[in-house]
């Protein structure tokens, strides 16, 4: 395709239509997308799989098949679903509300808003808020001025949820640009959006003319998700404004508790901790990458060698495959000779586990992004109470560690109530998108109600600049707020391979279409899952 393509892609679309089609008609948009997504579940399915080497007939490989299918279906699924629930309170002429705003201090706000409706089911202890600056304020979609945006594809993600942004909370037309790694989802996924094209609301261009695009001079703005190299070229290319989420090295704060912790409340951090850092072989943007520690806490020992256990033991191998990632992982072999490797028992191919130890407070691995299965721990010469380790560690990733997408506080139910104002602090200080209370932040970036992206307004371009999500439209929303039980029954723990299969299946149909059938199904899936926990991975 030449430049002149490229203008008629985006010719294809009439943002003027766009603005002026009615509630009803998007609602029954939504709604023929949503059906397509069912449609073409396996479809999707198997197209991100080529593209990751991953055999779906083959049992060894069943976990990363349960990946494939979280990653390419749930955020697109799940913004729709929750679009679907925006426009039918339009069409009701009653806008879909917060659960609740209370002030949060500093001239800041917390809006509640999830779980709600079924979710509550799912996610009884949990509690998802957007803190914005100054009083909360939403723009209601018909309010703003719509355009024309470009989507640019991730690389590690066959599915661009922020489509549904663009088009359904922001009132604009899409131009979608695939990674040259997912064309095949991409022409799936134009299939599920042909409801879309056929109303001149979203066009398709090929992968290789991502430069031509982002130089079209009738964008609005450029939505982009990927390398900060990368985002710093396209903003060196063009004056339109570049929203972009650009990944960063994420902190899992691990606060020593007033009691000492269990045995079962370790391991099960050690598997939360072991799923996140290995999950698609480590290349997700939003994966932690460097634990916190207190030196003094007593059982910082007995943790680190819990991770060992899960990571070797308890955890099913999950390939690397990421072009690229294999030259990093080595730069952190170079940097750190004295790291362990731990290969995971099953022995799936490209999936040892590099753990770097006490990697001290600078250095390489704090101002690098691994997008690969290494983690490495800083353990700060701070006492071990949680008034004064957590106030220390939140200025240390602050002023430390390379980005500002996510962190993670990890801490038990009795240390946080009785530390509820240090908590609190810790969590407004940190200037990160994303914190995550006791849970990871993938479930923040699938919550269309959140906001996903950095938090470094004034600060050197790492992790991106604005954000993605925010269905309810609000403005100056600062970052997303996800407390969640220490050892909540809804935490990602991969510890079968068959089992994480069946959970991602039934939680994607789920995503796909929340009735009432596919929730039992997916809590009977999930409360079988807590059964098989216990023994090795399944092979």
């Amino acid at each position: 395709m030449e430049v002149a393509e490229v203008t008629e892609a985006v010719d294809r679309v009439d943002p003027d239509r766009w603005r002026a089609t009615p509630p009803t008609e998007r609602l029954r948009l939504l709604r023929l997308v949503q059906a397509n997504i069912d449609r073409h579940f396996d479809e999707l399915m198997s197209a991100d799989c080529r593209a990751k080497g991953i055999d779906p007939a083959d049992p060894a490989d069943a976990h990363q098949v349960g990946t494939s299918i979280q990653r390419v279906l749930v955020p697109m699924a799940a913004n729709i679903a929750a679009a679907i629930d925006l426009y039918e309170g339009l069409v009701r002429a009653r806008p879909l509300q917060p659960l609740a705003v209370t002030p949060a201090g500093d001239g800041r706000f917390d809006v509640l808003v999830s779980p709600r409706g079924k979710d509550r089911l799912l996610n009884g202890d949990r509690t998802d808020v957007l803190r914005v600056v100054g009083e909360p304020r939403r723009v209601d979609p018909y309010a703003k001025p719509g355009g024309i945006v470009a989507v640019l594809g991730a690389g590690n993600v066959a599915s661009s949820f922020e489509m549904v942004r663009a088009l359904f909370v922001d009132s604009c037309v899409v131009v979608h640009k695939p990674h040259h790694l997912n064309e095949d989802a991409d022409r799936v996924w134009e299939k599920v959006l042909q409801p879309l094209v056929d109303v001149h609301a979203a066009s398709f261009c090929p992968a290789a003319e991502g430069p031509a695009l982002t130089r079209e001079p009738r964008l609005s703005k450029i939505y982009f998700t990927g390398g900060t190299a990368s985002a710093k070229a396209i903003m060196k290319a063009t004056d339109t404004e570049l929203v972009s989420e650009c990944g960063g090295n994420n902190p899992c704060v691990v606060v020593p508790g007033d009691r000492p912790w269990t045995d079962r409340e370790i391991r099960h951090q050690a598997l939360q901790i072991a799923t996140i850092v290995t999950i698609s072989g480590g290349s997700i943007c939003g994966r932690t990458q460097t634990l916190v520690t207190s030196r003094h806490w007593p059982q910082r020992r007995q943790l680190l060698d819990a991770i060992t256990v899960a990571l070797r033991d308890l955890t099913p191998g999950s390939s690397t495959s990421y072009p690229g990632v294999d030259k990093t992982f080595e730069a952190f072999r170079d940097a750190y000779p004295d790291g362990r490797l731990i290969q995971p028992v099953d022995g799936r191919p490209a999936s040892q586990v590099m753990v770097i130890e006490d990697v001290g407070t600078e250095g390489f691995a704090l101002d690098h992004e691994a997008f690969c299965q290494v983690m490495s721990e800083v353990a700060l010469d701070v006492a071990p109470d949680a008034g004064t380790f957590l106030p220390a560690a939140a200025e240390f990733v602050n002023e430390n560690l390379l980005g500002t997408l996510a962190a993670t506080i990890l801490i038990d139910e009795d240390t946080r109530k009785t530390h509820a104002a240090t908590v609190d602090r810790a969590v407004t200080d940190l200037r990160y998108g994303a914190v995550g209370v006791n849970t990871m932040p993938p479930v923040i970036w699938t919550n269309p109600y959140l906001i996903w992206g950095g938090n470094e307004e004034g600060r050197e371009f790492v992790s991106g600049r604005g954000n993605f999500g925010n269905l309810l439209g609000y403005e100056n929303a600062e970052k997303s707020i996800v407390v969640s039980g220490f050892t909540s029954p809804g935490h990602l723990l991969m510890t079968s391979k068959r089992g994480w299969l069946d959970l991602s299946t039934r939680f994607a149909r789920y995503a796909v279409r929340p009735t009432w059938p596919r929730l039992l199904a997916l809590a009977f899936t999930a409360t079988r899952g807590l059964f098989r926990r216990g023994g090795p991975p399944a092979t």
